[in-house]
């Protein structure tokens, strides 16, 4: 399996949805984005738009009495309308929300730098699962490592979390730029195979459309993550963890 095979592939995949997860080409072409890092980084990309996609559409408020007319209005042109007449009706439907999906695709591409997709990216490679590059609990050696790859080594870290645990550091990329994830563990069980459970992510604010001005930290929820984002000295910060805002300040402040 190619790149563009596996491409044409995972525009349909639905993450964590138990169907696509065992289909087989799916699973082919998951394996073929854990090797190539330009397929990987094209795939968060996509899981990332979607998560937006799928936020929007729930935004959108539903028109009070709605219900009721769908239904009165079906039932009228059940009997009213030949099958085939439904049939147009509802095919049209489709055709203008995929257009819409379309249009809506199209005016993202141009805003892929943004700080909402740079958190969901960010925040996909913590829950997604991933390799650390190095694992090191010597805070020096971590610095050294992403110094040597060219990625942020001169962060600040806040008082608190200078006092939890590190477990390890990997480069991830964002825009042609080199994104340092440092891990931490913050004491509690962890699952086999899990090194970490706390992470954070620095880049160069540059890097980033849409990034506050101001140094205080910024909280929300990203998937499963309560994050903070903050900017110091040129660079943005981001970190996250899983679980609530009240434990993730026990890390700033």
């Amino acid at each position: 399996m190619n790149r563009e095979t596996a491409k044409d592939i995972l525009l349909l995949y639905r993450h964590h949805h138990a169907a696509d997860e065992q289909d087989a080409q799916v699973i082919a072409a998951l394996e073929l984005a854990r090797r190539d890092p330009e397929l990987a980084h094209w795939l968060e990309m996509h899981c990332a738009r979607q998560f937006v996609l799928r936020e929007k559409f729930r935004q959108i408020p539903v028109p009070e009495g709605l219900r009721e007319q769908i239904i009165s209005e079906h039932a009228a042109s059940r009997r009213a309308a030949p099958r085939r007449r439904q049939l147009a009706v509802a095919l049209a439907a489709c055709v203008l929300l995929a257009l819409a999906g379309v249009v809506w695709f199209a005016s993202q591409r141009e805003r892929d730098d943004t700080l909402e997709i740079f958190q969901k990216q960010m925040a996909g490679f913590a829950l997604r699962g991933y390799a650390m590059d190095l694992l090191a609990s010597d805070g020096g050696k971590i610095r050294g490592y992403l110094k040597d790859k060219n990625s942020p080594a001169d962060f600040v870290l806040p008082a608190p979390l200078q006092l939890a645990a590190q477990s390890g550091c990997a480069v991830e990329g964002w825009q042609d730029q080199h994104v340092s994830m440092i891990c931490f563990c913050t004491g509690k069980p962890l699952p086999a195979g899990v090194e970490s459970d706390l992470w954070l992510f620095v880049v160069d604010k540059k890097s980033v459309k849409g990034v506050p001005e101001d140094s205080a930290p910024h909280f929300a929820k990203v998937n499963r993550l309560a994050t903070a984002t903050w900017v110091k000295d040129g660079k943005l910060y981001f970190l996250g963890l899983e679980g609530d805002e009240a434990e993730l300040k026990k890390y700033l402040l």
